[in-house]
């Protein structure tokens, strides 16, 4: 016996529950295959579910639309500060600046070692003391940093920082709509196992060939074994032969 199989993809749920409302449109009451409750419910479900799988896939598009942007703004802010630093620590080995000066940064005075600017958050805790470092030595009679200057790596962090915020609140809506869909898809799936239990039983009394075909108008999905095709095969050159 073949075997049904529920849908496994959104895009599937979504035309089972179709294929369902749709043939409602073209019977009465009477005829059928499943209870009007039912019916009721699926026509109040489908718009929502439909409406929260199509916000998914725009929220997916625009977060991996923006994404190669967003990388190359990265880029340049973590080469620009981490460069900013590298200079920093040149004019303290120089001795054009003293070591101490490093408490305005933030950093460890005793060392050279680069702060780690691998993870984006990292970057925009550390850019940020950077700019705000290199504004209180100016303050305190500092000269300042060139190539690059503080003002240039101040646009590229500003740039950075906007693009961050901008990043987080697309995978903020990605997230939120892959919850909800996620949520909405236990009832897409009780929705449609109702609708195929009722249909199937509504045509209990046909043979499991007819039956299977009267199902399949409401959407069911049969699934034949391997072994049942090549019987189905074999019975229909059977047939041809016999003709």
């Amino acid at each position: 016996m073949p075997y049904r199989r529920l849908p496994n993809t959104d895009q599937a749920r979504l035309r089972a529950l179709k294929a369902a409302t749709d043939i409602a449109l073209q019977k009465s009451i009477d005829d059928l295959a499943f209870s009007t409750a039912t019916l009721a419910k699926a026509r109040a479900f489908f718009p929502g579910f439909e409406s929260a799988i199509l916000q998914l896939k725009q929220a997916k598009k625009q977060q991996s639309a923006n994404s190669r942007k967003y990388n190359e703004v990265v880029k340049k802010a973590r080469l620009y500060v981490s460069h900013f630093i590298q200079v920093l620590n040149f004019c303290i080995l120089r001795g054009e600046i003293k070591p101490e000066v490093r408490e305005f940064y933030g950093m460890d005075t005793q060392t050279q070692k680069l702060p780690s600017l691998i993870l984006e958050s990292d970057l925009l805790e550390w850019g940020k003391k950077i700019i705000d470092g290199e504004q209180q030595r100016s303050m305190h009679g500092g000269s300042p940093i060139y190539n690059p200057g503080i003002a240039v790596v101040k646009v590229k962090y500003d740039q950075f920082a906007d693009a961050y915020h901008f990043q987080k609140t697309l995978q903020s809506n990605t997230a939120r709509w892959s919850e909800k869909v996620a949520e909405m898809r236990h009832e897409a799936d009780e929705l449609i196992l109702n609708i195929w239990n009722e249909v199937e039983l509504h045509y209990g009394h046909f043979s499991d060939e007819e039956k299977r075909i009267k199902a399949q108008e409401y959407g069911v999905i049969y699934f034949f074994r391997p072994s049942e095709k090549k019987k189905m095969e074999a019975d229909k050159m059977q047939k041809n032969l016999s003709f």
